[in-house]
């Protein structure tokens, strides 16, 4: 569980700096340039990512379990991920209507997602890495809010339809894949059968 728990502190620990500590990335991006920033956020990011992976392979193995999910719970977060892979390939899209209603497509599908799973699975590693997602998602957002009012960022603009056709297409596109294979090959667990 330690070690999922690192992993989880590095990975959201560099994706909420402009959370909890914004100067120092301003400072950052004002001294070594932003491309520096990007690479750094870019290497701690994927240690993170690595770490949290390989942890919470591990850890869910022994995990004891907090709570058993009726079956039901898995239909409601099949249910559930449609609409987070939706948001997902919106937030990288030229931005269209979906992009521009939602404000931040890519917080609202981390959102999704964890209470998606947090509802499906009830061991303590799974309560853990969905938990965390989700309060994290949470926080950013309102930071963001305080961003925007403060002027230091911009809603999203309607480019095109364009955005949407793509979300929509790619997003059901990818949300079949895990469903068929995907979920199974990358996680090791099925999510129907």
């Amino acid at each position: 569980m330690f070690v999922l728990i690192v992993g989880i502190v590095i990975f959201l620990g560099i994706h909420s700096t402009r959370i909890v500590a914004p100067d120092f990335r301003r400072d950052f991006i004002a001294r070594r340039g932003e491309g520096a920033w990007k690479g750094l956020y870019t290497i701690v990011s994927l240690v993170g990512f690595v770490i949290l992976v390989w942890g919470f392979g591990q850890a869910r193995m022994t995990a004891p379990i907090l709570y058993d999910p009726p079956i039901w719970t898995r239909h409601i977060a099949l249910l559930l991920m449609l609409p987070a892979m939706i948001l997902l390939v919106a937030s990288q899209v030229p931005t269209g209507r979906i992009k521009a209603a939602v404000k931040h497509p890519m917080l609202l599908a981390v959102k999704i997602w964890a209470l998606a799973h947090l509802i499906a699975n009830g061991d303590l590693a799974s309560f853990i890495l969905f938990a965390s997602f989700l309060a994290w998602a949470v926080a950013d957002r309102i930071s963001e809010k305080r961003r925007l009012r403060a002027g230091e960022t911009r809603l999203p603009v309607v480019v095109s339809s364009r955005g949407d056709i793509i979300a929509l297409v790619a997003g059901i596109a990818l949300y079949l894949l895990f469903v068929w294979r995907l979920h199974l090959w990358l996680i090791g667990v099925a999510p129907i059968g």
